[in-house]
């Protein structure tokens, strides 16, 4: 992790001289802040040299705001793949800005940042509180979603001619990055434009944020196919039940699913390599010795062990192959020549996950983040995405979210709990 505290700061468009509309709220004063280690080991240093620790801004409303919120017009975009709580998210956007501000116009802009850019064709939405009272009933977005970069200079065109001065951008690392070329556009411009990112990604892999909503909902789904996969494995001889679930480059999905029920044998996830014949020993010796398996695989994991390809996805991520089908064919092949008869039986819940509505422990979370993020656009913060850390909402700025992708650490406490609760080969190398 970056230890500059500096890379901590968050930009803002101008000082805060209106009083904030809210009455009776609690308002957090500018100064207040989220060590980023909790760990004396790690903070002990810049106590020495008088520095202040990395430190994240605290989320929530301020006594004094930058816009004033008569005037202000405000927009939405959801870009990037399906996850639940998207509805959920400009839900809470809306009815924070109608009813805690009196913002009285919120657009919609449709299938991503495509519609921010006149060619696509895609008119925005007037988003109301009535247009958005039943949307988190359903999954999915009422604003529809792309992949893919748009060119930034149209996209600030577009929000200057509709006089858009806040952005609220829901999206994983590309959208974020989308957003801060858009903020740095309209800084160079010397437009007072603020971007606020809501960070969606159902892989939970965004740096310095401790969780993305829709992540539990997915883990409660896949816990639905591992269950499922269990009762198939343990319903015949040699039963195998294999399961592929999300996460390209972090396998937090699966590490969760294989806690959730104890019930996994083998998690494989793209941070801790294997190879083909150590997994299929270690799945062979399973089988002789209790007659079934359950085996969870990450959709990134084992890449190494299928031809590489050089196509790329509308975002520019590499398509990686199936994994699933892999393991499923390979399977199948080793234990017809060992002459060993199994019942193998391939789940892959992926698209059923993504497109469900959100669990109500993830519907309050993207509440509080939808009420975050109105907060400090409100108070003129920009080039930010909202955070959670230490089970605190905070201030992240986009550059420091996008360094890297955050990844199961395997010599940390996750990691070795799936270990031990799988019971699975610690090197499969």
């Amino acid at each position: 992790m970056p230890e500059d505290p500096k890379s901590f700061a968050v930009p803002r468009l101008g000082a805060c001289a209106i009083a904030s509309p809210m009455r009776d709220a609690h308002f957090v004063k500018d100064e207040e802040c989220v060590l980023c280690h909790d760990d004396v080991a790690e903070i002990r240093p810049f106590l020495e040299t008088g520095q202040q620790p990395p430190a994240f801004e605290l989320a929530g409303p301020r006594e004094k705001i930058f816009f004033e919120p008569e005037a202000l017009k405000c927009g939405i975009v959801t870009c990037g793949g399906l996850c639940p709580g998207l509805n959920d998210v400009i839900r809470a956007i809306v009815l924070s800005l109608y009813y805690l501000y009196g913002v009285r116009t919120v657009f919609g802009f449709q299938f991503g940042y495509e519609g921010l850019v006149p060619k696509f064709g895609h008119p925005p939405l007037e988003l109301t509180p009535e247009k958005v009272s039943r949307i988190h009933e359903m999954g999915g977005t009422l604003l529809g979603s792309s992949r893919g970069s748009q060119e930034v200079s149209e996209i600030v065109d577009t929000l200057a001619r509709l006089q858009v001065s806040i952005l609220f951008a829901l999206g994983g690392d590309g959208t974020l990055r989308g957003g801060h070329a858009i903020a740095e556009e309209a800084r160079r411009r010397g437009l007072r434009i603020s971007v606020i990112g809501v960070p969606k990604t159902i892989d939970n892999d965004i740096s310095y944020i401790q969780a993305s909503f829709g992540f539990e909902t997915a883990v409660e789904e896949a816990r639905r196919a591992t269950q499922a996969a269990h009762i198939e494995a343990t319903g015949a001889g040699n039963g195998i039940g294999l399961v592929k679930l999300m996460g390209r480059d972090s396998g937090f999905i699966a590490c969760y699913a294989a806690l959730a029920d104890m019930d996994v044998n083998f998690c494989l996830i793209p941070e801790s390599p294997f190879t083909l014949e150590s997994f299929l020993r270690a799945l062979q010796e399973r089988l002789e010795r209790r007659g079934h398996a359950v085996v969870v695989a990450a959709e990134g994991a084992g890449q190494d062990l299928m031809e590489a390809g050089n196509e790329r996805d509308a975002s520019g991520n590499v398509r990686y192959g199936d994994i699933g089908l892999f393991l499923r064919d390979k399977v199948k092949e080793h234990f017809k020549r060992a002459k060993m008869p199994i019942n193998l039986k391939y789940i892959d819940p992926s698209y059923m996950i993504r497109s469900l509505p959100a669990n109500a422990r993830d519907a309050a979370f993207c509440v509080l983040l939808g009420h975050s993020a109105v907060h400090a656009g409100m108070a003129g913060r920009t080039d930010m995405v909202v955070g959670f850390w230490k089970n605190r909402f905070t201030h992240v700025p986009i550059p420091l979210a996008a360094s890297s992708r955050k990844k199961v650490d395997t010599s940390g406490f996750l990691w070795q709990s799936v270990l031990a609760a799988t019971g699975q080969p610690r090197q499969m190398r």
